[in-house]
């Protein structure tokens, strides 16, 4: 059974999701973390819960999902995996952070590329990707459909969408990516977001002020 941790961290409190199962194997994805507080945080968590940490995955490369890619590497030996097609912002990340008053070190590629055509295994586990652009070139969503959840990051929010007017964002296409990919899947599975609280795919559905009940308009 694949347990899920939340963790919101760094001044835009951008969720930090471990997963992990019964085998003591676990994954992270968007590793958020900014500080040395929030590290500490991470890694106790990891150690208390006697944890090995095998992978690390980003729903996508806006710098705000990408603080703690460096402690996961030097800590941990372990590289990231994401969409190819983000590649654009993560180059002059530290520049784009400057903008909103935050200071970042520069933000390494990822190493791995995963698409819609991967699966994401560890453990007994195992998660499908969604392709869902819009918000951002390359922007994944992580779905289990056995645990019936699914981790969107900045596609689809409780009682709200992902912001379209940053580079490559698309509105008809993350209203595609919302109607197509994500309402297909059943109301029951629940929706872990990459800013706020959870939801439900039928929560959404239904009362989604951005979405008409369930009819792109």
């Amino acid at each position: 059974m694949l347990k899920i941790k939340a963790f919101a961290y760094n001044p835009f409190q951008t969720n930090c999701y471990i997963l992990s199962d019964e085998s003591g194997e676990a994954i992270v994805i968007d590793p958020s973390f900014s500080n040395s507080a929030e590290e500490a945080e991470f890694d106790a968590y990891i150690t208390d819960n006697q944890l090995k940490l095998v992978g690390a995955y980003n729903t996508h490369l806006h710098f705000d999902h990408c603080f703690g890619l460096g402690h996961i590497k030097k800590k941990y030996g372990l590289d990231y995996a994401a969409h190819f097609a983000g590649l654009q912002f993560i180059k002059g990340a530290a520049q784009q952070a400057s903008i909103y008053g935050v200071q970042i070190k520069e933000i390494e590629a990822p190493a791995i590329e995963i698409t819609d055509k991967d699966r994401i295994a560890f453990g007994n586990s195992e998660l499908r990707i969604l392709n869902t652009p819009g918000h951002a070139n390359g922007s994944l969503c992580f779905v289990s459909d056995s645990e019936r959840f699914v981790i969107t990051g900045d596609v689809l929010f409780r009682e709200s969408i992902g912001r379209t007017d940053l580079p490559t964002g698309n509105l008809d296409l993350l209203l595609a990516s919302i109607h197509e990919k994500l309402f297909v899947l059943d109301g029951d599975y629940k929706v872990y977001p990459g800013h706020g609280p959870s939801t439900t795919i039928a929560q959404e559905i239904a009362g989604n002020p951005f979405l008409k009940f369930g009819e792109i308009h």
